[in-house]
């Protein structure tokens, strides 16, 4: 699971977090309900994420985290990302070897240019050859990730064996932030419905 954001969780040494708004974060407990083990990196040090996600130097970090995730819980690995960290999903499911990944979720992806000065579009989508799903919220209200988009994040990744694209409704406005977590963009209120959207889509993807 890869947060959005400057993607600092704020992982203390007793196991709490500090920032633990997030989507990917708050539905941990969701996950692990439906059978999913969940790992979620936090910045080291809590630097600030943006701007590196779509690096080449990137792909090296979310593999290793595939690796971790495999010696932890030998299985199937599925990236999800959210908001920025779509951006890191996409660009790992674009470099990582085929046979290492189920495949990858993208929600409320990035894919106007905003402060982050980088997008899913320059996270190399045509070379994701993995499964991919593509969630978008209609009332999702952030600029930098407007659901209207949702269909060219699909389109883009051309090498895909099979892209999906979800739209969900509704979600609380609890911050002055439309990108921020407690809204729409985040899924705030909507989160057993998000969450039952993709686990179905990523079991889906395991029967095959």
């Amino acid at each position: 699971m890869l947060p959005g954001g400057a993607g600092d969780v704020g992982i203390r040494r007793d196991g709490d977090l500090r920032h633990d708004d997030n989507f990917v974060v708050r539905t941990r407990a969701l996950w692990a309900a439906r059978g999913y083990a969940v790992v979620i990196p936090d910045a080291l040090d809590g630097d600030n994420l943006r701007g590196m996600r779509s690096s080449p130097a990137y792909p090296a970090l979310v593999g290793a985290l595939v690796q971790f995730a495999q010696q932890q819980s030998p299985g199937p690995v599925f990236l999800l990302g959210t908001s920025q960290g779509s951006i890191a999903a996409m660009n790992g499911a674009a470099h990582l070897a085929p046979a290492t990944l189920a495949g990858v979720v993208l929600t409320e992806s990035v894919s106007v240019l905003g402060g982050s000065h980088e997008t899913v579009f320059m996270a190399d989508p045509g070379k994701v050859r993995v499964p991919a799903l593509v969630v978008a919220n209609h009332d999702d209200q952030c600029k930098v990730a407007p659901p209207a988009n949702a269909a060219r994040i699909a389109a883009a990744m051309t090498a895909s064996p099979a892209v999906n694209v979800i739209y969900v409704s509704g979600g609380e406005q609890r911050s002055a932030n439309t990108c921020g977590s407690l809204t729409p963009h985040g899924y705030y209120g909507i989160e057993n419905k998000v969450v039952d959207a993709i686990a179905s889509w990523m079991d889906a993807q395991l029967a095959r």
